[in-house]
């Protein structure tokens, strides 16, 4: 059986409003929401996954309307799609300005 920890429900819930936002429920701060929680799931995203979740992010941003094209389902695909980058430029987001804020700070000497 697996934990569901903070990370990982962050995920889902990101998913969840991904999807429920691309099939046209509509709440406010929904935008909101999806940069909040890729936030938080960048935050526990370990280092050696860090790239591959930047090149993931802006690639899920720059193909998602290729599914427009697809009759009768493609403007949900696509909308779906387009918030699940959403989620992914949120963790993508944390994840460069924490890199920036640690090279920036001053090393702290060991006592």
């Amino acid at each position: 059986m697996t934990n569901l920890n903070i990370d990982k429900t962050a995920g889902l819930l990101g998913l969840l409003i991904a999807f429920l936002v691309g099939i046209g429920v509509t709440f406010p701060y929904s935008v909101l929401l999806l940069l909040v929680c890729g936030g938080v799931y960048g935050y526990h995203t370990s280092s050696e996954f860090h790239v591959r979740l930047i090149v993931s992010a802006l690639a899920i941003t720059a193909f998602a309307s290729a599914l427009a094209a697809l009759p009768e389902v493609g403007g949900y695909l696509e909308a779906i799609v387009a918030n699940i980058g959403k989620f992914a430029q949120g963790a993508a987001l944390f994840i460069i300005l924490h890199n920036f804020y640690s090279r920036l700070m001053p090393v702290k000497a060991a006592d």
